[in-house]
């Protein structure tokens, strides 16, 4: 079963199926639907194709065609215009899946939709349509709020209504979302109910919807309410509501089939008055000691109810009571002492009144009075933040004491001086001083504004206490009081300040001890003088100068900042030259000449360290600021700011005054360009794999520091503008254009520039027909800013070069020599394939070699040397041994040899070659240029001629019986070295027949002795001869064949046949000739008495028999000698047997016997080469 299972899920894998979205699908008429489509499960091609059509509610069975991906033919009449408008339309999502898009919905939109996928499959399995159910039904959703203005006032409430309906009768949710839209701002959202009826308010204002701020209520089956509680002044805008229809998909999910947004309410929100002034009113500022006095502080602003304010009481600058917007009043050190003994009161007396009252007044309570009035900000969490405070001027009072009789002097160095510079005053008692009482001395100083405040006071104890406002500058040395003498008192205040202005007061209370030994005051007296002090600041100011507002490139300009008025050189100002870059709003310090005379550099602009010069007038404060070399860099506004210091008692600094001067715009222009490319055309050819040089020539620049960016660029018949090649920046980079990544023309680039520097060559290598255009150079002028930052000049582009690359001509030749070869079998023959003439050196050349052999109708293929250098033999020389027999070799480039070993006779042919000329193209890839034939070698292979030939010399042999005799079989001449023979002896049998006296022969059969064949196997003897036969072989041309144990049967004529064998070139024997021996007659003669045995018994008759007739036999003898040498010097060349020269054999032995019955026997045998 799992295998089943299994070839089931393959099966279902490999089946197409069509999905589209699950229907049906209700849309609002004017709506933007889309419709998915997916296929799986095919097969071919990644990217399928779908086709769109629907099937009408008036003609369900009829396919009407809407849009397809292949074929912009498909859609029928009636939804071609919408087709082309784009208004339907495929959206590829990826290559199987897509989204039919119906931008506008109508009505007749309604229907069956068909999505169907053309087959890619190899055979059609699975489905290739699917189809679903669109409804069109009305837009019937309605947003409607009143258009109007509203104008409201900070912290007002606002309400909006928005009425949404809707008629659809499907089932649907409706969502609602109020926002707020500023002109030229996105529009936020302020709060929104979702279809699930979520209620969440916009980031903006989701912390006020937490507070309570934001609702929005349902207050009718269709209307809904927005309301804005404590409205902020950013809230003005435009409020417009905006509704959304949502309906649910068979697929679960919901989709908003509609939405609409109402009229807009225009909101304008005035922000409240916040400002709010605080004055202190008493009755009089004189009182004497015992007095009350009441401080009314009042508050003048809107909505104080409404608002939270914190008062403070201060006496001198001391904060002697505060009370809080809770209206609860806390006092601080003796002040808090007396409000608990009734003697002091801070109350809150109404909502923007409140009352401090002293009931009875010491002589220590005269001082300077003020409140101060701080509004303060409720949270959410409850806390208070401090927002605006404000105080009114100080309201002083005196409380003066019982009348004395003293006078008072009081004197000083100078009425009129320079901030900064020292005050120096002198009191002196005159009349009525008691020396038995005690005085203290205040000094006070009564400004402009009549406020008094207690510089420093020596009590009658002789205790120095500085005043509340002055004990910090006392303690670092900057007020001194001295009793210079009884009665003699000194005042003097270091590096003043504009605050020392006023009438300095020397106020002097006489003490006299009471009864009961307490110290009271008797009466006080006071004596003034005035001071002016001349703030540093008064006249400050700060004009910048430029005689130079333009410069070029590399100038000098100078920058004055003069400062007003002339100060003295104790007077600290420090003056920073302010820069606006030419382009930017923002100003940044470049240099600043500080206080102390340092010179500190601004850390925007480092670069202006190394060209600037700051330098300050001795004289004066005016401050030059020089600048060479100028550049883009120092373009823009400059503007000076001096600042005014003075430095305090306690050595720190404070600015007293600040000053920034008018602009001075410096224009830094750049030199005027001179660059002038050449304009000059030129065409050029070049053959395909040749170099193609392209010259972009500056004929003048601005500077000689110029650098260039040379563009090269292509541009072809077929496209409208110039394709970018090479791009050589300013600072020798190279930038490969996208033109030459498609082409693969990277590798192939040689970029040079000559050493004068105004030549540009491009070399593009291994030229390709596809490289034929019109080429020119964008030439690009940089020269180096004085910032060394370099910038474009000018550009100009130079004329044109027409480049046409063509492949290159035909010069491959082949000698058409025509040759004859005849040769012997086995044999070497060696065919010459010249290539007299190439197209090119660099090519590379196959070479292929063909025999056309007789009776054969097409040549034949011996063997192919490709341009790679292999080898690769034909069906001819593959089929045969013939492979292992050819020899291929170049000896010298042009010349090809193929050597043929061992040639056979079938190898017999005419043989040509084909020379084929290839040629590598730019791209590295080799193509065939050319081809030719070379002339036929006829090749003509013969077996070597037969030159056997064997002693057929007749000669005769007796023996006797039961002796051995020998058969020889001499060879005297043989065709080849290598052949080897075959030999057999033969018989003739002699039949004896007639009468006594005569002897007559008769041929009984031709019988083999014995045969040994090439391979020196020998045969089987004969029957007769078995066992009497023995075989030598004395030389490679000399057989002999021995007979033992002669009978009289053995008598007969004997002669040898003689086969001569080569071998062919595959190692093959065949016979090449054959030859006979002369006949040898050998007689066997029977061992019993005979005539020879009788005579040589007998002397005398032995010498008559042999003496005699010698004489006569050796004349015999000789002429038959001289007659047979004569007949072998004519056919055998003078040679003897084997090769061996006549005289080299030794004399020949004679066999005879001297009988009448038979005549002698001549038997010459071959002699032995010492």
């Amino acid at each position: 079963p799992s295998c089943f299972y299994l070839m089931l899920c393959c099966l279902a894998f490999a089946q197409r199926q069509v999905t589209v979205q699950e229907g049906p699908l209700y849309r609002t008429e004017g709506s933007h639907i889309t419709i998915s489509c997916k296929v799986s499960g095919y097969q071919g091609p990644s990217e399928q194709n779908f086709q769109w059509s629907i099937y009408l509610p008036s003609a369900p069975e009829r396919e009407v065609q809407i849009v397809s991906t292949m074929d912009s033919s498909f859609p029928y009449a009636i939804y071609t215009q919408r087709v082309r408008s784009g208004e339907i339309y495929v959206e590829r999502v990826h290559g199987d899946s897509a989204l039919l898009h119906i931008t506008e919905l109508q009505d007749r939109d309604a229907g069956e939709y068909e999505c169907h996928t053309p087959t890619t499959d190899e055979r059609y399995f699975g489905s290739y349509s699917a189809k679903m159910k669109l409804m069109v039904i009305p837009d019937s959703l309605r947003v409607i709020s009143i258009s109007q203005t509203l104008n409201k006032v900070e912290r007002d409430s606002l309400e909006l209504k928005c009425e949404v309906s809707k008629s659809t009768t499907q089932h649907s949710h409706t969502s609602i979302a109020w926002y707020r839209q500023k002109a030229g701002e996105p529009a936020m959202e302020v709060i929104s109910l979702s279809r699930d009826f979520i209620l969440r308010a916009g980031n903006t204002y989701a912390q006020r919807q937490a507070t309570g701020d934001i609702r929005l209520d349902k207050v009718g089956e269709t209307t809904s309410k927005l309301t804005i509680y404590n409205l902020q002044p950013s809230d003005q805008g435009e409020f417009y509501c905006e509704a959304a229809e949502w309906i649910q998909d068979p697929d679960e999910s919901w989709y908003a089939m509609t939405r609409k947004r109402s009229e807009g309410t225009v909101v304008n929100v005035q922000a409240t008055d916040k400002e709010f002034s605080v004055r202190l009113e008493t009755e009089k500022r004189t009182y004497t000691v015992g007095e009350p006095v009441e401080f009314r502080c009042i508050l003048e602003a809107q909505n104080v109810q409404e608002r939270y304010f914190a008062i403070s009481w201060a006496f001198n600058s001391s904060l002697i009571a505060s009370l809080g917007p809770n209206a609860v009043p806390v006092l601080n050190n003796d002040f808090a002492q007396r409000e608990a003994l009734g003697q002091l009161k801070v109350a809150k007396e109404s909502d923007n009144v409140f009352v401090l009252k002293i009931y009875r007044l010491r002589l220590e309570d005269s001082g300077k009075y003020n409140c101060r009035v701080t509004e303060r900000e409720k949270t959410v969490t409850g806390d208070f933040i401090d927002k605006e405070s404000k105080r009114p001027k100080n309201t002083p009072i005196t409380v003066l004491p019982l009348k004395t009789s003293m006078s008072v002097e009081v004197t000083n160095n100078a009425s009129n001086v320079l901030e900064g510079e020292s005050l120096r005053f002198g009191c002196s008692l005159r009349s009525g001083y008691v020396p038995q009482n005690r005085v203290s001395v205040t000094w006070q100083l009564v400004d402009k504004q009549n406020r008094r405040s207690d510089i420093v006071r020596l009590d009658r104890d002789g205790t120095l206490l500085p005043g509340p406002s002055y004990s910090e500058r006392s303690s670092f040395g900057g007020i001194q009081m001295e009793q210079v003498q009884p009665g003699s008192f000194t005042l003097e205040i270091f590096n003043s300040i504009k605050a020392d202005e006023g009438h300095y007061e020397c106020r002097v209370t006489e003490w006299t001890r009471t009864l009961d030994g307490e110290w009271q005051m008797i009466g006080e007296r006071h004596a003034s003088t005035q001071v002016s002090i001349t703030a540093l600041d008064a006249g400050f100011a700060v004009t910048a100068i430029s005689r130079t507002p333009g410069v070029t490139y590399n100038e000098s300009f100078d920058l004055q900042c003069i400062i007003k008025p002339h100060y003295p050189s104790w007077v600290p100002v420090s003056v920073t030259w302010r820069f606006q870059p030419a382009g930017s709003t923002e100003f940044h310090d470049l240099v600043t000449f500080t206080r102390d005379g340092g010179v500190q550099w601004g850390d925007r602009y480092t670069g202006f360290r190394t060209r600037t010069a700051i330098e300050k007038a001795e004289s004066s404060n005016n401050v030059r600021l020089s600048i060479s070399r100028a550049s883009d860099t120092e373009a823009g506004k400059y503007q000076c700011v001096a600042e005014l210091w003075r430095k305090n008692y306690n050595s720190s600094w404070t600015r007293l005054a600040d000053r920034t001067s008018n602009l001075l715009e410096i224009r830094v222009l750049r030199p005027v360009t001179k660059l002038q490319v050449s304009k000059s055309k030129r065409s050029i050819t070049v053959v395909e794999s040749r170099p193609i040089p392209l010259n972009c020539s500056v004929k003048s620049q601005t500077s000689l520091d110029s650098h260039f960016a040379v563009l090269w660029y292509v541009h072809k018949p077929s496209d409208a503008d110039g394709k970018l090649i090479l791009k050589t920046t300013h600072n020798s980079a190279f930038e490969y254009g996208t033109y030459t990544e498609e082409e693969g023309l990277k590798g192939r680039l040689q970029f040079e520039r000559s050493a004068s520097g105004g030549l540009f060559s491009l070399t593009v290598q291994r030229a390709e027909v596809s490289d034929s255009g019109s080429y020119y150079c964008h030439v690009e002028e940089w020269l180096l800013s004085p910032n060394h930052a370099w910038y474009k000049l000018a550009e100009e582009v130079s004329g044109r070069t027409e480049v046409t690359v063509k492949k290159p001509d035909n010069h491959l030749q082949v000698n058409q020599t025509q040759k004859n070869l005849t040769v012997l079998e086995n044999q070497w023959v060696t065919l010459e394939c010249a290539v007299t003439n190439r197209t090119s050196s660099a090519s590379r050349l196959s070479v292929e070699w063909y025999v056309w052999k007789s009776g054969h109708p097409e040549k034949e293929v011996v063997v192919r040397l490709s341009h790679q250098g292999t080898v690769q033999y034909g069906e001819l020389a593959a089929l045969s041994d013939m492979r292992s027999r050819l020899h291929m070799e170049s000896p010298v480039p042009g010349i090809y040899r193929l050597t043929l070993q061992n040639i056979t006779v079938q190898e017999s042919g005419a043989y040509d070659c084909r020379v084929e000329e290839w040629l590598l193209d730019p791209s590295d890839n080799w193509y065939k240029r050319a081809e030719d034939l070379s002339g036929l070698t006829t090749v003509t292979v013969k077996q070597p001629d037969a030159a056997l030939q064997v002693d057929s010399a007749i000669s005769n042999l007796t023996v006797e019986e039961k002796e051995p005799f020998q058969l020889n079989c001499s060879i005297l001449a043989r065709s080849s070295e290598e052949s080897r023979f075959a030999v057999t002896w033969y018989t003739l049998r002699l039949k004896e027949g007639g009468g006594r006296a005569g002897r007559s022969k008769e041929e009984e059969g031709r019988e083999a002795l014995l045969s040994i064949d090439q391979h020196a196997v020998f045969s089987s003897e004969a029957g007769p001869w078995e066992g009497r036969l023995r075989f030598q072989r004395l030389s490679s041309m000399l057989y002999r064949l021995t007979v033992l144990q002669a009978g009289a049967a053995d008598a007969g004529n004997y002669s040898c046949r003689v086969e001569e064998w080569l071998p062919d070139p595959k190692g093959v024997w065949y016979k090449l000739a054959e030859e006979e021996s002369g006949p040898i007659a050998v007689l066997v003669q029977d061992a019993g008495s005979t005539l020879q045995s009788i005579i040589c018994s007998n002397d005398a008759l032995f010498y008559f028999v042999f003496f005699y007739p010698f004489p006569i036999f050796g004349i015999l003898l000789i002429t038959i000698l001289l007659v047979r040498f004569k007949s072998r010097n004519s056919s055998k060349n003078s040679e003897g047997k084997n090769g061996v020269p006549l005289l080299w054999i030794k004399e020949p032995h004679l066999n005879y016997s001297p009988t009448c019955l038979e005549p002698p026997v001549l038997s010459i045998h071959p002699g032995t080469i010492d």
